[in-house]
């Protein structure tokens, strides 16, 4: 594996909270591909060196006010979150560096394009379970001609599910390369550079090829593209 100095930095967003499963998660599935991470909260700050590629993770709902929708009354919202993680997805689209967006972070990237988000699937849902589940529990149909499904080798792929929001209209430059037997948006990529959104969670599934290999494509995209991204001078909240 090559030394720390060269191997490239990815930023990790989430919640700034104690238990951070999901980021410890995500650091394992990133090392194993020899990528270097780092956590970054609305709070912490910035690292002194650039970063060349950005994982938006998942946690809570997204206040509904970004896509034209009201608040529901007994949702756990993190607005200072929701600042910060939009501002971050812009920027790195300016900078065009590759770009993961995991559950909720991929409903933020729709959110930010444009989009908009069911914001309660759950009486919806016919062929796929209501519970929420760390392991894997439904299927998911990739396209053909996506770059996810020719790197996984799979068109039908087990998941975990852990969302009751999903993607509803699809935002502008995106484009919709998974669904699941309800036929719910679980997969979208971005028109332009490397950008990846997946609603479920694959950094908990790191015994499954396909999410290994899912980790592994935004590593060789982040090793390839020669963009980094300098934070120092970002825009604050």
């Amino acid at each position: 594996m090559a030394d720390d100095e060269t191997r490239p930095l990815v930023a990790v967003t989430g919640p700034y909270t104690r238990l951070r499963t999901a980021w410890w998660a995500t650091r394992f599935m990133l090392a194993l591909q020899g990528v270097r991470a780092v956590y970054l909260t609305a709070r912490s700050p910035f690292p002194t060196e650039p970063i060349h590629g950005i994982i938006i993770g998942g946690g809570n709902d997204i206040e509904p006010e970004h896509f034209g929708e009201n608040k529901h009354p007994d949702r756990p919202y993190d607005p200072e979150r929701d600042i910060f993680e939009m501002t971050m997805i812009r920027r790195a689209m300016e900078d065009n560096i590759p770009m993961l967006g995991i559950c909720r972070g991929a409903q933020l990237i729709n959110v930010v394009f444009g989009g908009s988000l069911h914001m309660d699937i759950r009486h919806r849902r016919q062929r796929t379970t209501n519970r929420n589940a760390v392991r894997p529990i439904k299927w998911v149909t990739l396209e053909p001609a996506s770059r996810l499904h020719q790197h996984v080798r799979q068109t039908r792929i087990k998941v975990n599910s852990l969302h009751r929001q999903a993607i509803d209209q699809l935002g502008s430059g995106l484009t919709i390369i998974g669904r699941d037997d309800d036929d719910f948006v679980q997969a979208v990529e971005g028109n332009f550079g490397f950008l990846l959104g997946v609603q479920w969670h694959p950094e908990y599934l790191p015994y499954m090829a396909s999410q290994r290999r899912l980790f592994q494509l935004f590593a060789d995209a982040v090793r390839g593209s020669g963009r980094a991204m300098v934070l120092q001078e970002a825009t604050s909240p």
